[in-house]
């Protein structure tokens, strides 16, 4: 039977985050480690999001947007906004910094974001990879439109779909929109999957749940139903043998490397970024 995992809000900058992985309940759902959901939030002119210069190591971050736009910048010298429905897969593999702001023209008028930030750890033989950034306009990602439900592959492949982002190990991530009273049956059955309610409600094993719940199922939850139109995303993937650790920005199979990312990022020794190397996030 389905498990429901519940999220634990947090507050950052004025913007409400509910924050599902990593709980005790479980660590991981296939290779994420890490889930957010940002918003949805307002600001008014002159306000918005500011997340400084901070670095990362032994993952891969997600942003994927529902409203609103950021702008990322990285130590590799990256710097681009994406835009709802667009995928930025930044690999940090060894170590990478980057920074998440918004533009002039987003902080001059009155808007909103809404969106997911999810962590997706690199399987041990590629946590030290090259770091590197792919941006994927909406555009490119495969759909597939069928019986009221509208299915995007953004990351991975699923019902026959592959997305153009390079990836290191099984996995899946897809939106979904759905009709009422259309249903959809799980994609990959052999792996671990969760189901994270935007809006609407889904309904599995005779269980309805609603708005941000997130689903882990079974191996007998087979089916979704829907009944209202509803948004949800599926996510998951091959499980890992092996939970790495987790410290503030920092994923590893090693405490040793941890603790030397940590020791590089207060002695200075990350590569900053081109476009934004003024301030940065301090060791907590």
């Amino acid at each position: 039977m389905a498990i429901q995992l519940n999220g634990k809000a947090h507050d950052i900058g004025g913007l409400a985050v509910n924050r599902v992985l990593p709980q005790r309940a479980k660590r991981m759902v296939g290779p994420f480690i890490f889930f957010d959901q940002m918003g949805p939030g307002k600001f008014s002119i002159g306000d918005g999001i500011d997340v400084r210069p901070h670095p990362h190591i032994g993952l891969a971050t997600l942003t994927y947007l529902f409203e609103g736009n950021l702008l990322h910048r990285d130590s590799l010298g990256n710097q681009l906004e994406i835009h709802p429905g667009d995928v930025n897969w930044m690999v940090a593999g060894r170590g990478i910094a980057h920074s998440e702001r918004e533009s002039f023209e987003t902080k001059a008028q009155p808007h909103a974001i809404h969106g997911l930030q999810c962590w997706v750890a690199l399987p041990e033989d590629y946590a030290e990879i090259e770091p590197s950034f792919s941006h994927v306009n909406r555009m490119q990602l495969p759909t597939r439109q069928l019986d009221g439900v509208m299915t995007r592959v953004i990351i991975g492949s699923a019902y026959g779909l592959h997305a153009p982002v390079p990836t290191f190990s099984p996995m899946f991530y897809v939106d979904v929109m759905a009709k009422a009273g259309s249903y959809l049956e799980r994609p990959n059955q052999s792996q671990e999957i969760g189901i994270y309610v935007i809006y609407g409600e889904v309904e599995v094993s005779n269980t309805s749940y609603g708005s941000q719940s997130f689903i882990l199922l079974e191996g007998d939850d087979i089916k979704l139903h829907f009944s209202k139109n509803s948004r949800v995303i599926l996510l998951g993937g091959q499980a890992f043998s092996k939970t790495p650790y987790i410290d503030w920005n920092f994923v590893s199979f090693s405490k040793a490397r941890i603790e030397q990312a940590k020791q590089d990022w207060r002695g200075g020794r990350f590569a900053t970024i081109p476009e934004d190397k003024l301030e940065h996030i301090s060791l907590p």
